[in-house]
């Protein structure tokens, strides 16, 4: 029998940092977002989404971060082993007020130096999605919304959200 291990354990730059469970507002957020992605991957078959708690493991004891969703291409999939050994072609990180410096600056830099093809950036805050994209070795603005309107996915090609409906 396998036993349900959930470890709210990342290790940031060498560093095991132990997080708080999300909010429930966060958790509201992140189904919202992962029923869009998942519909349209019924429907094209590009890949495999997977929540938090899950382990994408860049570097054996270096980092080892959580994010709140990712995303894998069809083409990607020996990535996915016992976690996430390697790079997704997306990752999500719902911010709060105290995870904001993590999310936006640490995290941030983790994804870039991997090269992490696309980092969603969501502010319940101030309802807003910004979604970076990997430019060789630097991240650029993709698509960004606030309060309304939609963004795209340069990763799950086709992929159009209206964040009105996420954040309602």
């Amino acid at each position: 029998m396998e036993t349900l291990d959930l470890d709210l354990t990342e290790i940031i730059n060498g560093v095991e940092v132990m997080g708080p469970s999300p909010f429930r507002r966060h958790q509201d957020i992140v189904i919202a977002i992962a029923k869009k992605i998942l519909f349209h991957l019924e429907k094209y078959k590009s890949g495999k989404l997977y929540l938090s708690p899950i382990d994408v493991i860049f570097e054996e004891g270096i980092n080892r971060l959580q994010p709140d969703i990712l995303f894998v291409k069809n083409d990607n999939q020996g990535i996915l082993q016992d976690w996430i050994r390697g790079v997704p072609d997306m990752v999500c990180e719902i911010v709060s007020q105290g995870s904001y410096n993590n999310d936006t600056e640490v995290k941030r830099a983790i994804y870039e130096k991997y090269r992490v093809p696309e980092y969603w950036i969501v502010m319940p805050e101030l309802q807003t999605i910004e979604i970076l994209t990997i430019d060789g070795d630097k991240y650029r603005l993709h698509s960004f919304a606030a309060f309304e309107g939609t963004v795209t996915s340069k990763a799950i090609e086709g992929l159009e959200i209206n964040i009105s409906e996420i954040f309602t």
